[in-house]
């Protein structure tokens, strides 16, 4: 039996049909505790136990523990021996860096995109404020934060440049990592928010680049200010 791109393919003439690639302890431990952080379930700060995740997870501490070493590869916590894993929280340098590095990549998205692509991006997004709103008002955060990743991710895709988006892709971890330390103050800043988002649609339909950048900055200033600093 050969496999491809993690599909098993079931030889035989005439045949193509697959299944998918059965997936191992430690890839479901992983997919699990990486869950659990991003959504905030396990909080920046706290403490991870082998014993208790695996009882937690109904499986051994082998594939709990190759799972811990892959959360750490992926930044999110730190292993100290005998001891657990500490679900990290971003330093304000992380932060700042993550920030500056959304700002250069949205903007040049917008510039990138073309006055049609423009104003059609802006007809879409304006019809996902009312969910954005809903979200935050029940203080639905795990929608919240996949909403608000969709429409700043969506600057980027506008560019039209496969590596732009996929480097944009990549940031999306830690920007649901950030989003979901900082909880509170999305709840409580439900209109101011959600305003700055329709700013950043208005100047998108207005076929404003510049007018964009400035709104977007302005939303992460009003959002983290406290947190970045000047960016």
């Amino acid at each position: 039996m050969s496999t491809t791109l993690g599909v098993a393919s079931l030889p035989g003439p005439g045949h193509d049909r697959r299944v998918p690639r059965i997936q191992s302890a430690a890839d479901r431990a992983y997919d699990a505790i990486r869950a659990a952080i991003l959504d905030g379930t396990h909080r920046p700060g706290s403490m991870l136990s082998e014993n208790e995740l695996a009882a937690g997870l109904g499986m051994s501490r082998t594939p709990i523990r190759a799972a811990l070493v892959r959360l750490q590869d992926d930044g999110c916590i730190t292993i100290y021996p005998k001891r657990g894993a500490l679900v990290r929280e971003l330093s304000s340098r992380e932060i700042a860096d993550l920030m500056d590095a959304r700002l250069i990549l949205e903007t040049m998205g917008v510039q990138r995109a073309g006055s049609s692509v423009r104003r059609a991006l802006a007809d879409r997004l304006e019809a996902e404020l009312p969910d954005q709103r809903d979200a935050l008002s029940r203080r639905d955060l795990d929608r919240f934060i996949g909403l608000a990743i969709s429409f700043h991710q969506s600057f980027i895709a506008a560019s039209g440049n496969a590596l732009l988006t996929e480097i944009g892709d990549r940031l999306a971890d830690r920007q649901r990592l950030l989003l979901s330390a900082h909880r509170e103050l999305l709840f409580q800043r439900v209109d101011e928010t959600i305003e700055e988002h329709r700013a950043l649609v208005e100047r998108l339909r207005a076929d404003d680049s510049a007018g964009f950048a400035e709104a977007l900055r302005t939303h992460v200033m009003g959002t983290l200010g406290s947190e970045v600093g000047p960016v």
